[in-house]
């Protein structure tokens, strides 16, 4: 019946497979002799875990991703051996490691929301060349903008209560919080009032500007037609923005409808859609107990250096670092990333019934599994890490914590068990404000990482120059509340030692980057702008 509906893949949950898992393995047999062929994923496998509701939406969504990833991943291993490439292939994973295919194959969810993962993990990286250890980096593309807080030089991870749209996973996740808001977002009048995203013109075909047969406003049409972007020379010299019909369809869609004039429309673009950002980030902050005003922004993206310095400027923060790999940070964080295989095990238990010797042979079995994936590339790293972590939450919470052992020899014993509970006393403070200490702790699951440390590419270095700031010429851009002569500064050529007092726009062949009144930009010698008030 399945075969003929047409079922391209098969997930299977039963209520208590995390404990025993024969009956899930024997649906997988019956399936393979009355569906040869068809996908197959247990939730034994996919999330090892005990809630039923989390452990089936996860399984779910790797089922449905599964049979699309594997068969993308199959033409791109076979075009690249076709094409000569006889490296391996590695692949992103939304915990913050790479991968091989084989390995994701089998747990395609994994590779949810990997993109964005991927620049979380640039940022760190040029973050900690610039001495800093607590951000907030913000992605700004052309439909999404991706948010996320690193402290201590680490984003959160996060396992139990991550969504998807409609669908949660519950596998360890690097916490990202992303909205509708990018350079393609359309903005429209609704009831009288302006609004920006979370429709999208996308990349086809995109905003007005673009002469692609776009017809909506767009947040990159705003930007255009207040200054910010170069009309000749926009994207590296690649392309020359259309904006003869730009005025009028801004008339038309937004500024008559709402009883102003097109500078108004346009700049009221820029305003909402950077208000809109800056929530996403107040909202990040506030949900971890963090003064924004205290942290650095790390803003990249094709269009993030165009927002961040307005947003930071509304957020009370006083730097945002910008860095020359800006449009293409995604892609530089797959190649700073560690091999990184996650373990997990259920184990339920109060904290003064747990069976120490249970607990470590599980942590055993973990390590095993994990070096049996990285298999033979044990040998090409430079070191493997272990981490391990205990799941646990107060009597009557519905989700846990995970909390590193507070162990060096990676053994639980009782001290270790002690000490790992007030780690949790205090992270949950942290969290939440407060902690039970008169209550004990219940043990919800047990998690392994395994992490083979990878050389990295070396980041580009930047020289210094006595000589003025490279500056191109003067254009007409909307700064103060009204059009200013503007300085436009080449950024390739932009050196330690030059500043740039705003107003001034910096054009890098892929990004803009706008230095509003009473911010100076300077160059550091990796290559990251940093804009102070």
């Amino acid at each position: 019946r399945l075969l003929r509906l047409g079922t391209e893949s098969l997930a299977v949950v039963f209520m208590f497979s995390f404990v025993n898992a024969a009956h899930e393995r024997r649906v997988r047999e019956l399936a393979a002799e009355e569906c040869p062929g068809l996908p197959v994923s247990l939730s034994h496998e996919v999330m090892p875990a005990a809630p039923e509701f989390e452990r089936t939406s996860t399984t779910l969504v790797n089922a449905f991703v599964g049979p699309k990833i594997r068969r993308y991943l199959e033409r791109l291993v076979e075009r690249l051996r076709d094409s000569g490439y006889t490296k391996a292939l590695l692949v992103m994973q939304s915990n913050g490691g790479i991968m091989t295919p084989e390995y994701i194959v089998h747990r395609p969810v994994t590779t949810l929301a990997s993109g964005p993962t991927g620049g979380v993990i640039a940022a760190c990286a040029v973050a900690s060349t610039a001495r800093v250890r607590d951000f907030v980096c913000a992605d700004m593309g052309g439909t999404s903008y991706d948010v996320c807080l690193v402290r201590d030089g680490r984003p959160e991870v996060k396992a139990g209560w991550n969504w998807h749209h409609r669908y949660l996973v519950g596998l360890p996740m690097v916490d990202i919080h992303s909205i509708g808001a990018g350079g393609g977002s359309i903005a429209s009048v609704l009831a009288g009032a302006l609004q920006v995203g979370p429709r999208s013109a996308g990349a086809q075909p995109g905003p007005i500007c673009y002469g692609r047969g776009g017809t909506a406003i767009t947040v990159t049409d705003a930007n255009a037609l207040l200054g910010y972007l170069n009309p000749v020379d926009f994207c590296g010299g690649r392309m020359t923005l259309q904006t003869d019909a730009l005025r009028a369809a801004i008339e038309a869609q937004i500024a008559r409808p709402l009883g102003v004039d097109w500078v108004a429309a346009a700049h009221g673009i820029y305003r909402l859609v950077n208000a809109n950002m800056a929530n996403a980030i107040r909202r990040v902050t506030a949900q971890h107990g963090v003064d924004p005003r205290t942290l650095t922004m790390v803003a990249y993206g094709g269009n993030g250096p165009v927002h961040a310095t307005a947003q930071a400027d509304e957020l009370g923060i006083a730097e945002v670092v910008v860095p020359k790999l800006a449009p293409a940070f995604s892609a530089l964080g797959l190649q700073l990333s560690d091999h990184l295989v996650d373990e997990m095990r259920a184990y339920i238990a109060p904290a003064p019934a747990i069976d120490l010797a249970r607990v470590n042979a599980l942590f055993a079995e973990m390590e095993a599994a994990a070096r049996g994936v990285l298999g033979a590339r044990q040998g090409r790293h430079r070191r493997l890490e272990v981490r391990r972590a205990l799941g646990l939450c107060y009597p009557g919470q519905t989700f846990d914590m995970s909390v590193p052992l507070a162990s060096p020899s990676g053994r639980l014993t009782a001290r270790t068990l002690a000490a790992t509970i007030e780690r949790f006393h205090a992270l949950h403070e942290t969290l939440h404000t407060y902690a039970s200490r008169d209550e004990q702790p219940i043990l919800r699951g047990l998690r392994l990482t395994l992490v083979g440390v990878t050389d990295k590419p070396q980041l580009p270095r930047v020289g210094r120059s006595s000589s003025p700031p490279p500056r191109t010429g003067r254009r007409q851009a909307f700064f103060g509340g009204r059009f200013v002569a503007t300085p436009i500064y080449d950024g390739p050529r932009v050196r330690v030692g030059h500043r740039i007092v705003g107003p001034a726009i910096i054009e890098e062949p892929f990004t803009t980057i706008l230095v509003h009144p009473r911010q100076v930009a300077t160059l550091d010698g990796h290559g990251n702008y940093h804009i102070r008030v």
